[in-house]
């Protein structure tokens, strides 16, 4: 004490340390910001271009067929058609038949006549958005250049490729290392792995694709137009026939298309409206990892590999009916097709040419313009995209499954890397040291923050399941998971009510620096199929898979599956860190912070 009664300062407690205790220690300052919302050549940690292979199929086992051939073998075999058409037509009985088949079936007294003006903007928009949404999809299949019929999508199985054979000597070969550039104008956005952007283009459009279609429906429906598309009668294989006959020895039918499609017209035209285009939203949602774990008896026959492969057949269809429409188009007689498509009037005048011309004005700036604009504006595309698709993405979240439906005999033999392998000191010290000083830090909004070692999270009750793995490059994979439950976790944690999110961060970094992470709504990590996994397939995690711990979400995309965690942050929104997209993909190459389709 001081002579007038007052503390020393040795009486004084020390001062409050402003050091923060480790197993509260956030993790937030080894994130890394993106440093402009643009798409430059620093993109993406500056990924070079790699191109693959001319479009091949596999033959038997081992033989690939390079479809480039199919120009020279179509051309041959077209020539070939046109001469036996040809002669055909000189034949009594082909003359005969031409005769009482003449291309077209009756349609029934009521059928409308001519095309009202909706049509033809229908039409327009059709043609419009299937621009971004073609050239969208094959951004995507680039991104994993090859397809399967079988959810392994293991090296072999792939029945069609664009890309080298995967190299078998590297074990630790990703996926991402296997995508490939398309050429400029070709994909959409058009760099390599810009898979992000090309979802929001192809998903986002789909949407108002899909409500252009729905409107189309129910017009033709009200109006009596359906009637036209849909073939009524036998006759009109016949008369498909005659009418095959007819263009192949290039003395084509009379186009009465005002009033009657020709048969192979009607034929195309009702594949096309009432076949492809449903199959195309149905092996969309095919691939939805959220759809398919919950339908899980559907999606054990109609896999996502199935999906993938007959989307990518809808678009083939789409291609070449285009392709050939246009041609036929202009071949028979452009001035009155274009009065019919585009002016609603039945003559030759030059109007439906000048409402065309100008039509295809708009789709060509639209074309070259998708790529430049989503390269300056990529935040844009990637809000826009959102606000379109993004309340259905919504909606399948809330989708919750059933471990186990899978068997051992389901597991894939091969499961693809994926990932920037971490590489840091303090990782390679542990790997060294099988794991011994890993500490899993969970903290946050929580009452009881810890810091867990290995022994401790494999003392807590196991939870396996047996699961598909969903890449949003398009591959996937069978696995047996073993670990801790997150229900397991939130019960010993006790999140705070002011919770909304989880973020899971890695000893990986990105490949624009940083660590990787990415965050979860706190609903799902009550969901029966949500685990922290240190064990697949009944051994210890293997570093390309995320050792010693990663996380299973199973209504989600592949990459928001943080591999090689080390801390575990319960947050009130993910907009409070990093980049506040909600997960490295998302703040650096504008990924969603949900994707469940």
């Amino acid at each position: 004490m001081t002579t007038n009664g007052g503390p020393t300062p040795e009486d004084l407690p020390a001062p409050a340390t402003d050091e923060i205790p480790e197993v509260q220690r956030s993790y937030r300052s080894e994130l890394k910001r993106k440093d402009k919302d643009v798409i430059d050549e620093d993109w993406a940690g500056g990924v070079p271009a790699q191109y693959g292979v001319a479009p091949r199929i596999r033959i038997g086992k081992t033989k690939w067929f390079n479809l480039l051939w199919l120009i020279p073998i179509g051309f041959a075999l077209l020539v070939a058609a046109i001469a036996v058409a040809r002669g055909l037509r000189e034949l009594p009985a082909v003359q005969d038949f031409m005769h009482t088949y003449p291309g077209t079936s009756e349609l029934p007294s009521w059928a409308p006549v001519g095309f009202p003006a909706w049509v033809g903007w229908q039409h327009f928009f059709n043609a419009f958005l299937l621009i971004f949404i073609i050239r969208s999809g094959w951004q995507i299949i680039s991104d994993h250049p090859r397809l399967y019929w079988n959810r392994n999508s293991s090296p072999g199985d792939d029945w069609f490729r664009i890309q080298k054979p995967v190299p078998l000597d590297n074990p630790l070969y990703t996926a991402k290392q296997d995508s490939i550039t398309l050429p400029r104008g070709v994909g959409l956005p058009g760099r390599r792995h810009s898979i992000g952007l090309a979802r929001w283009w192809h998903l986002g459009v789909d949407t108002l694709w899909l409500l252009n279609g729905v409107i189309f429906y129910i017009l033709i429906f009200a109006t009596g137009q359906w009637v036209r598309l849909v073939p009524l009668h036998w006759d009109v294989i016949p008369n498909s026939i005659s009418v095959a006959i007819q263009y192949l020895s290039m003395n084509w039918p009379l186009e009465t298309g005002w009033t009657n499609y020709n048969s192979l017209q009607l034929i195309a035209y009702f594949i096309t409206v009432f076949i492809a285009a449903p199959l195309a939203l149905i092996t969309g949602l095919g691939m939805s990892p959220a759809l398919s774990t919950k339908f899980y008896l559907v999606s054990r026959y109609f896999n996502i590999q199935v999906a993938r492969s007959l989307h990518f057949l809808v678009m083939v269809w789409f291609v070449f009916f285009i392709v050939i429409h246009v041609t036929l188009v202009f071949a028979t007689g452009a001035l009155q097709n274009l009065n019919h498509m585009y002016a609603s009037r039945n003559d030759d005048s030059w109007v439906g040419f000048w409402i065309f011309a100008a039509s295809l004005v708009v789709m060509i700036v639209g074309w070259v313009a998708a790529t430049p604009v989503t390269y300056r504006y990529p935040r844009v595309i990637q809000r826009v995209g959102y606000a379109l698709i993004g309340p259905a993405q919504r909606l399948f979240e809330h989708i919750d499954s059933h471990p186990s439906r899978y068997t051992e005999k389901d597991i894939s033999p091969y499961f693809w890397h994926n990932g920037h392998y971490p590489d840091s000191p303090e990782y390679e010290a542990m790997r060294a040291g099988n794991f011994a000083d890993y500490r899993l830090r969970i903290n946050g909004l929580v009452e009881n923050p810890v810091e867990l070692d290995l022994l401790q999270l494999r003392a807590m009750p196991r939870h396996e399941q047996i699961t598909q793995h969903f890449c949003i490059q398009g591959w996937s994979g069978v696995a047996k998971w073993g670990g801790v439950s997150m229900q397991t976790i939130l019960d010993l944690v006790k999140p705070l009510p002011g919770a909304g999110w989880i973020v899971f961060y890695s000893f990986g970094n990105g490949p624009d620096g940083g660590i990787y992470y990415d965050a979860h709504p706190i609903e799902q990590m009550s969901y029966e199929t949500t685990m922290l996994a240190f064990d697949m397939n009944d051994e210890a995690l293997s570093f390309g898979h995320g050792a010693p711990l990663r996380l299973r979400n199973e209504v989600q995309l592949g990459f928001k599956m943080v591999k090689w965690i080390k801390g575990i942050e319960f947050v009130h929104h993910f907009s409070e860190v990093g980049g506040g997209e909600g997960g490295y993909n998302n703040d650096h190459e504008f990924f969603g912070y949900s994707q469940s389709i």
